[in-house]
């Protein structure tokens, strides 16, 4: 996800995405700890989650 889509999102939106983008991390970590090991995912989501938590913390400073 790039951060100009991101930053089209409303506060409410992004709350949302970075529940939906938390569980998703949670279980791609259950599933490598099973012997499904998708690397790659793992780290996309994780890039996707700090963009979205970055945003949000630029939005609350700026109020």
């Amino acid at each position: 996800m790039r951060p100009k889509e991101i930053r089209e999102r409303t506060d409410e939106e992004l709350r949302a995405l970075e529940m939906s983008l938390s569980m998703e991390l949670f279980d791609a970590r259950i599933k490598n700890l099973t012997g499904h090991p998708d690397m790659g995912k793992i780290r996309k989501i994780r890039k996707d989650l700090a963009r979205v938590k970055t945003i949000i913390k630029e939005r609350a400073l700026k109020k």
